[in-house]
């Protein structure tokens, strides 16, 4: 731990150092760099104090996530600066050693001084970081977009074609701040008029007592006809702080499950429900979590006991590592499989249809929209709420429309 510490520190006294460089550079006003580092000091120290008063029998608050949003606006366009810089001087090292190699000239005359112009590239590059994640917490955090996909299976039984599912997943609604963008997004919910809605776990970061404040809001979302069903994720287990007694976690976990259906929700735990319609049917299973990295309460075999390989099965399950690890090889044959949890990391870039990146396609293989194998789909949401960075970038909360329909796309 001291090590790493001391590795830390040593780290961002670098980029501190690289970015009071630039500056000086461009600007000779003294009493604005006298300035500039005092308030680095500052910033510094009130992040690294954030860090070290995090009470884990408390977990997240706002106070929490305003210093991982402070530290990320401040050291991510830093280090973009400090890459450029670095560059610079890997480039005058260089430069200098063959002046003095092949040249032979004077060792006080051969480093080039740094430019003014790479300093201003660099600030230049710093800017879009900086502003972006900026917008991620004033903006980007309630940019809801609802996102629809068809999607063809040619075993759908008649009855089914056309029928249409509203997902969202990753509420944590212990991170809202703004009841109005809430009550929005709700709105836009009830305005796809589904014929079921699914929400695919993570209604809280740790505590019950999260969503108290939001059950009314919530429960404005509107009956739907064939059913409003839930499963739980990582976070609703209460994993992530220091519990003073079993007990006490116990007590949280099963108030977790109850604000499911104090939302209007049926929460689905290793269990499925046959949907009707007309003389079809299709099968809804739910497991509890089940990760990779993570809790791994699912019980596939349990939740899908009795059911065939030839029934049409729609899977809930949370975190999509499931998927890869555990369902889309089951000799089953889980049609569709609905998941969240990876938020997309919220930062990255999409260009729908074309392009999307985000750190998180390093960690999971499916981390947004549709994904496909041998026939069998797995959705990832991109989440509803937001968690420890306090906004998004690139990657906008998300509500999605699923169309499933008979027949070859």
């Amino acid at each position: 731990m001291g090590f790493r510490l001391l590795f830390f520190i040593v780290f961002l006294f670098i980029i501190e150092l690289y970015a009071f460089q630039a500056f000086k550079t461009i600007l000779k006003d003294k009493w604005f760099l006298i300035s500039y580092a005092a308030i680095s000091v500052a910033i510094l120290v009130y992040i690294v104090y954030g860090f070290f008063s995090f009470d884990r029998s408390v977990g997240q608050t706002k106070q929490t996530m305003f210093v991982m949003g402070l530290m990320l606006v401040v050291y991510v366009p830093k280090i973009v600066l400090a890459i450029v810089l670095l560059t610079e001087d890997i480039v005058r090292v260089g430069t200098s050693l063959v002046s003095y190699t092949l040249y032979n000239v004077p060792r006080n005359e051969i480093m080039p001084s740094r430019r003014k112009f790479v300093s201003q590239l660099g600030l230049g590059l710093a800017a879009i970081p900086f502003l972006s994640l900026i917008y991620g917490i004033t903006v980007g955090k309630y940019n809801y977009k609802v996102i629809k996909q068809r999607i063809f299976f040619p075993d759908l039984p008649d009855a089914f074609d056309g029928f249409t599912i509203t997902q969202i997943s990753d509420i944590h609604s212990g991170s809202f701040d703004d009841a109005e963008k809430i009550n929005y997004a709700i709105d836009l919910v009830n305005e796809q008029n589904s014929d079921l809605i699914l929400f695919t776990g993570d209604i809280v970061n740790t505590h019950a007592k999260e969503m108290h404040p939001w059950i009314e809001t919530f429960n404005r979302i509107k009956a739907h006809e064939y059913g409003k069903y839930s499963v739980l994720g990582n976070h609703d287990y209460g994993e992530y702080v220091t519990w003073s007694s079993q007990t006490e976690k116990d007590q949280n976990f099963k108030e977790i499950k109850d604000l499911y259906g104090q939302i209007g929700f049926e929460l689905l735990l290793n269990e499925h429900r046959l949907i009707q319609k007309g003389e079809d049917k299709i099968a809804l299973v739910g497991v509890e979590n089940w990760g990779k990295n993570f809790k791994q309460a699912g019980d596939l075999n349990k939740a899908s006991e009795g059911l065939t390989k030839d029934a049409f099965k729609i899977l809930m399950s949370h975190d999509p590592s499931h998927w890869e690890y555990e369902v889309k090889n089951n000799e089953k044959h889980f049609h569709l499989t609905l998941s969240g949890h990876t938020h997309g990391m919220q930062f990255g870039i999409e260009i729908p249809g074309y392009f999307k990146w985000s750190l998180a396609q390093y960690v999971y293989a499916q981390w947004a929209g549709l994904y496909e194998h041998l026939g069998r789909y797995v959705y990832v949401n991109r989440g509803f709420g937001f968690h420890a960075y306090p906004g998004r970038v690139g990657i906008m909360p998300e509500i999605t429309v699923i169309e499933l329909k008979k027949g070859m796309e």
